[in-house]
């Protein structure tokens, strides 16, 4: 591609999002270099908005623009219901069931001793904090089923049952339309461990 400084400037900064490669930069840059200036200027002045608005919501740690995100803020959501998740991204698969009317908390990560993520690196202590003043009904641990999730998950299942809270996992197991053939052990295990009644 040109050797411009300004296009490799682009390409650089484009390479350095998370999965844009090389060929994925290329191709945006040469769509900012051929569309009208407006657009481009939209999308840098969309980027500029976010980082200047968007902060942390102050009861669960979620994206907002005011004190309290849309969710915490809804008149609707109940609060008998925490739905704990690892990052903020992990909300909108679970808002996209359509099933779930509680509240979350962002812990901003999940334990990671090899990484150096420990409980003070995690929102915990605003979990524990939340969970005196305003006890819930159920806690739901909806972080990811690999190691540092299940071990982040039993963590906070050790500290938040003695509050008399109940404390859940989403089911996990078999995907709709899959062969049992293909399954592996620990999801068919899931499956058979979380079986509902027909």
């Amino acid at each position: 591609m040109n050797s411009a400084p300004s296009i490799q400037k682009l390409l650089d900064e484009l390479e350095r999002l998370p999965g844009v490669g090389p060929k994925s930069a290329q191709r945006i840059c040469y769509y900012l270099l051929n569309t009208e200036a407006t657009q481009a200027i939209r999308l840098a002045d969309a980027i500029h908005e976010v980082k200047e608005q968007v902060r942390f919501c102050e009861t669960c740690f979620n994206y907002a623009e005011s004190e309290q995100c849309d969710i915490c803020a809804s008149p609707v959501r109940s609060h008998a219901q925490i739905c704990v998740v690892s990052e903020p991204k992990d909300i909108a698969p679970i808002e996209r069931t359509g099933v779930f009317s509680g509240v979350y908390h962002v812990l901003h990560g999940v334990l990671s001793p090899l990484d150096g993520i420990g409980p003070d690196e995690l929102k915990i202590a605003e979990l524990l904090r939340r969970l005196s003043s305003d006890v819930p009904e159920e806690v739901i641990i909806a972080t990811d089923p690999n190691v540092e999730g299940e071990a982040t998950a039993a963590y906070l299942a050790r500290l938040i049952r003695p509050l008399g809270v109940k404390v859940t996992r989403p089911a996990s197991g078999l995907p709709v339309g899959g062969d049992l053939e293909y399954a592996d052990e620990v999801t068919l295990g899931r499956a058979m461990e979380g079986r509902l009644e027909i």
